[in-house]
């Protein structure tokens, strides 16, 4: 086209059910106000602009992911076979990344989206999420499915990944069940900007592993936490916040027994419930806890004084808006 597109999608937050995604369970999650945007726009070269930085794409070696800043764009690129585009690729986000708040994710969402609605191509929501997850698995990170439905839907959903826990060849597996809960308006919670940084990836490749060899102690703990979250969702819907609570602490509870979470994670989870949260759990893999609190604002003063890094007040929204201007 001879104009420009803007493309935004949110992060997302773990209510309970994660990382069960991963290993066809059932997750409760809900999109953040914070959102990641991306503008394409014509140019004379293949540009890739960061805002403090600029990378210009000259040849296939310069799309070969560095671990770097452009690796998304880069990703995004090749996965949707883009790379003969002369565009200017710009891009910011108000998502922390590496707090397990999906802030690549909601990115590469938006760059995905942004350059095939460049080149007259629309996917359906489905479709869309099983294509940023594949670019994502195959060439960044280590990922389930939660993030790329969360960051292309948006809301607070209850999801369903049954059959999809082998990660089957791209196309070849069932769809998510995607279920808004579009009668709740928001849920009383805080995110917690904790500062303990992991990369996802790290985090659950050593679970996977032992998952896939079988060992009962991690199949059965999953299960469980599968469970949970179709308990959370009777629970929410029948608004019984303290049984949600209750679900959240047993959720964490089993992801600390197994090595999933790290100290800073768990000092602001305890202090989370010493100042009177019902439940608090990680948000995602690390760097963000989400606490259950009947007074949030409180909640967010009590937490940021014991140190927290931020706050964030999710709230059900928008998944991924697309923009086209003609010059």
């Amino acid at each position: 086209m001879n104009g420009t597109v803007t493309a935004s999608a949110p992060g997302r937050v773990g209510i309970v059910g994660n990382p069960t995604d991963m290993y066809g369970g059932s997750v409760i999650s809900c999109s953040t106000v914070e959102r990641a945007r991306v503008r394409i726009q014509p140019a004379d070269h293949l540009v890739l602009d960061a805002g403090t930085e600029q990378s210009v794409i000259a040849s296939p070696d310069d799309l070969v992911p560095q671990d770097e800043i452009f690796d998304i764009a880069r990703v995004a690129l090749t996965g949707t076979e883009s790379v003969d585009l002369r565009v200017r690729i710009s891009w910011s986000t108000d998502i922390p990344f590496r707090a397990g708040l999906s802030g690549s994710t909601a990115l590469l969402v938006s760059m995905v989206a942004g350059l095939l609605a460049f080149r007259g191509i629309r996917h359906g929501p489905y479709l869309l999420a099983e294509l940023v997850r594949k670019i994502e698995y195959q060439n960044l990170t280590f990922c389930g499915y939660q993030d790329a439905y969360m960051c292309t839907f948006g809301g607070l959903h209850y999801m369903d990944f049954r059959e999809k826990e082998f990660h089957q060849e791209f196309g070849t597996d069932p769809l998510a069940t995607m279920e808004p809960m579009a009668s709740v308006a928001a849920l009383p919670v805080v995110v917690v900007i904790t500062g303990g940084q992991r990369v996802s990836g790290g985090v659950h490749t050593p679970l996977r592993e032992r998952w896939l060899a079988g060992e009962a102690r991690v199949v059965e703990a999953y299960q469980t936490i599968a469970g949970l979250a179709r308990d959370g969702k009777k629970a929410i819907l029948e608004n019984r916040l303290d049984t949600l609570g209750d679900l959240m602490n047993e959720n964490q509870a089993i992801t600390q027994v197994l090595g999933g979470s790290n100290p800073e994670d768990d000092r602001f989870i305890e202090l989370a419930r010493q100042a009177g949260a019902s439940g608090a759990k990680l948000a995602g893999s690390s760097g963000a806890i989400v606490a259950l609190h009947e007074s949030p604002r409180e909640l967010a003063r009590a937490m940021m004084d014991a140190g927290a890094a931020g706050i964030l007040e999710p709230a059900p929204g928008p998944g991924l808006e697309i923009e086209l201007n003609d010059l």
